[in-house]
Formats: structure tokens, sequence, C-alpha cells
């Protein structure tokens, strides 16, 4: 496998990550309207609340998730999670290669 292969799987991982990152939200239970009674997202917001005695501090995992969930994510954030992917698409592929 050459620098070509590992760039397109870069560029596809990347892609693909951005492309997920506000579907995955929404699977989790953080939604526009709210965090989803009996979600992955209200087990978190219990915990964290049991955690914290009741509360759930903003700035908190849970309420950044919620925040994007509702809101979608900053341009910045989708460049971040697109970086994340392409290291990960392009990591995975390099692996593969010294490996076969």
């Amino acid at each position: 496998m050459g620098l070509l292969t590992v760039g397109l799987a870069a560029l596809a991982a990347g892609t693909a990550s951005v492309a997920i990152a506000p579907v995955a939200l929404g699977v989790a239970g953080f939604t526009a309207a709210g965090i989803t009674a009996g979600s992955y997202a209200a087990g978190m917001m219990s915990a964290t609340a049991v955690a914290n005695g009741g509360a759930v501090a903003a700035g908190g995992t849970v309420a950044v998730l919620q925040s994007a969930g509702a809101a979608g994510m900053a341009s910045s954030v989708m460049a971040a999670i697109g970086a994340g992917g392409a290291a990960v698409g392009a990591g995975a592929t390099a692996l593969a290669a010294a490996l076969i």
C-alpha cells in the first residue's frame, strides 16, 4: 500500500466521521427536543446528577453533548472530528499495510 492509499483512507475516514457525528448524538439521545427518556443520554444524565448531588454541571460532558445535539456543532468542532477521523483512518491503513 502506498501513500495514495493511506491518503484516500484518511480522507474517507475523516469525511465519514463528520457525517456520522451528528447522527451518533441523536442515536445516543441528545436531540433538539432534549434528552430522550430511556436513552444512553438519559443514563449519563442520571449518573452525573447522582454523582453531583442532583445537579448536572454547566460545561460538563452531558451538558456539552446536549448542547451539540440541540444546536448542532460548530465548524471548528466538526473540523476537529474530521481531523481525528482522518488520523484514525490513516493509522489503521498504515497498520494494516505493515501487518499484511
